[in-house]
């Protein structure tokens, strides 16, 4: 479909290829997933640079021309990429704003030739609350004539435990508004808003359980929308009747929609992997459902 025909001032589908985590490498490659977002209508893409480019960050010209066929072949949007500034890559200390700055451009120029826009931008984080380095607005300032250049926009992630009115989220508002910058801004997940828990007993061996904690209302994103770029459709749970259980998505997109916030909403599956082979791929295909649904398309 062409991107004139999508309905203007509404999110649009798509979906952070995370969400195959239990199945990518095992029963699904690039090309199977790409092929699920096509037969879902989901045009929106997000990859994870260290996991889904083969040698990353040292990647081949081959790697490059199956990337562009397969965009082309199955109608893809590339529209996030996911990267992280590794502060903690050398034992004992952080990484300066130098060498912080040489890891962006270099994630700059992939992302460019990718065909992204807007780059989910992982700071290094100093605490379980998820506070950022203290120098990340040295190194993101030095950074925004890059971003400029290769047009990306650095959008830290809002993710539990993070709530959306908290200092963290609005010492990066200030930054914006102080600098007036367009090329860095937020990805808000939609598990700040998650106001229920499952079970352990529902998780398999080795899946990651969500600790309950506080939730952000929706409400709340209304005055950060004209700050993000993308939101990362975080669910845990789809029932038989394509519902999620634990976050509360009809107010989340009629609130969306009720301001005309036309961004991507990129699904991210992070429930249970175990049950058995292909299980993410029916809960983010019952995702999309229910995103149809509440759409109106």
């Amino acid at each position: 479909m062409d991107n004139k025909l999508e309905k203007q001032g509404r999110p649009k589908r798509g979906v952070s290829l995370y969400s195959y985590n239990g199945d990518y490498g095992v029963s699904m490659d690039l090309e199977d997933m790409f092929a699920e977002m096509k037969d879902m209508g989901a045009r929106g893409l997000e990859i994870l640079a260290n996991s889904h480019i083969e040698g990353y960050p040292n990647h081949s010209e081959d790697w490059f021309q199956k990337w562009d066929r397969l965009i082309i072949e199955y109608d893809i949007v590339p529209v996030e990429y996911g990267h992280w500034v590794d502060s903690r890559l050398y034992m004992g200390r952080e990484l300066t704003s130098e060498e912080s700055l040489v890891m962006l451009e270099r994630d700059f120029k992939i992302a460019n030739r990718l065909g992204f826009t807007v780059l989910r931008t992982k700071l290094g984080v100093i605490d379980d609350d998820l506070t950022p380095v203290t120098n990340w607005r040295e190194f993101i300032k030095m950074a925004l004539p890059l971003a400029e250049k290769y047009n990306v926009r650095m959008c830290p992630e809002i993710h539990a435990p993070t709530l959306l009115n908290s200092k963290m989220v609005k010492e990066f508002v200030e930054f914006i508004e102080e600098t007036g910058t367009k090329y860095f801004g937020l990805n808000i997940d939609f598990g700040v808003f998650q106001t229920k828990y499952l079970d352990a007993s529902e998780y398999g061996p080795g899946d990651w359980v969500q600790p309950p904690g506080n939730h952000s209302e929706v409400e709340e994103i209304i005055p950060l929308l004209p700050y993000v770029y993308c939101c990362h459709a975080k669910f845990v749970k789809m029932s038989e009747e394509c519902e999620e259980v634990v976050i509360p998505y009809e107010k989340i997109i009629n609130t969306l929609i009720e301001q005309k916030w036309d961004g991507y909403m990129l699904s991210e599956y992070e429930g249970p992997y175990a049950k058995k082979a292909g299980y993410p791929s029916i809960q983010v295909r019952r995702q999309h459902i229910m995103m149809k649904k509440l759409l109106g398309e």
